[in-house]
């Protein structure tokens, strides 16, 4: 906090969606089965929460059918009368100073329930979702994740989505992408993504993490890294807290990357929790952590304004728009 005022935050990756959708008994507003409540939001002064579309295993095959679903548990329970507003546009970030109520945005964590059909991504689009997490651990239709151990790059059909992610202005997020699909893309995309919820090999070894190459090269792209808050992404061995967040911190600002810098908590993802960083109004106490050993200016970019700064330039225009996939 400095002085009385509390700096405002942006978190690029929660599931409460996938809890909401299992349970419909769930209050949004302030239940203790979920980590990220509109309560807490507000008690961290989260401007702006993306929440993830993810697609349990535990629900058979991934359908399209459960994607609408969890948009539609998002409008009914999170953006619904009194609830958070929604963030789709270019415009809207452009204007909207994010306090509150706080802002809500949409994304898939894995394409599995598109079912290869992009035209299903195009619905998704016109319903709201503006990123595109192109798998979760193991391989689909478009591509490898990071635990498939064949560490393939992008299908025929996975290069099209990319064009077609270039062209709509839907957003990409290569955490859980194999390696081989990171350069891939890399090389085939022509806008900036990002790796919503994934912190730095160098500093804890999980596959899940990204090497100083890969981060290297979401910073000369000027793409996004989220650090996330999953403790076993955070260090190899003991408990993790809050202040071991700054390793990785300082490790992405001595690659350069002090600019492209943001967090992906991954709440309601997670059964264990980073102690001190166990639900969204904890954000104001890590705030004050992060200010006692850097300056306001780049805690200020950390916490929010890294991310806003990139939805101002990457999320695509409602003026003019037309269909991608009917556009010659």
């Amino acid at each position: 906090m400095v002085g009385n005022r509390k700096l405002k935050v942006a978190d690029f990756h929660c599931d409460a969606l996938s809890k909401l959708q299992a349970n419909p008994g769930i209050d949004f507003k302030n239940d203790p089965r979920l980590d990220v409540t509109a309560a807490r939001l507000a008690e961290g002064n989260v401007g702006l929460q993306v929440f993830a579309i993810y697609l349990s295993a535990v629900r058979g095959r991934a359908k399209f059918e459960d994607i609408l679903g969890q948009i539609e548990c998002f409008h009914q329970k999170v953006t619904g009368p009194g609830g958070l507003q929604w963030l789709r546009w270019k415009e809207e970030a452009q204007e909207g100073s994010f306090t509150a109520p706080a802002y809500g945005m949409l994304s898939l964590e894995g394409v599995d329930g598109l079912e290869g059909n992009l035209f299903y991504a195009q619905l998704c689009f016109e319903l709201g979702v503006r990123c595109l997490g192109i798998t979760w651990n193991y391989a689909n239709w478009a591509a490898d994740g990071v635990l498939e151990r064949r560490n393939g790059g992008f299908t025929e059909h996975g290069r099209k989505l990319i064009d077609w992610c270039n062209g709509s202005g839907m957003l990409l997020d290569v955490s859980h992408l194999a390696p081989a699909g990171f350069w891939e893309l890399l090389e085939h995309s022509t806008r900036p993504f990002i790796a919503s919820h994934s912190n730095c090999a160098a500093v804890c070894s999980h596959p899940r993490n990204l090497s100083d190459d890969q981060l290297k090269a979401l910073i000369v792209r000027d793409g996004r890294i989220g650090l996330t808050f999953v403790p076993w992404f955070v260090r190899d061995e003991g408990a993790a807290r809050r202040e071991d967040m700054r390793r990785h911190i300082e490790h992405v600002c001595g690659l350069g990357g002090s600019g492209q810098l943001m967090f992906g908590s991954d709440f309601d993802g997670i059964e264990a929790w980073v102690e001190g960083l166990e639900h969204p109004g904890q954000y104001a106490e890590f705030a004050e952590m992060l200010l006692k050993y850097y300056p306001e200016a780049d805690v200020r970019g950390w916490l929010y304004e890294n991310a806003l700064g990139f939805l101002r330039e990457q999320l695509p225009s409602s003026a003019g728009l037309t269909s991608s996939l009917t556009r010659k």
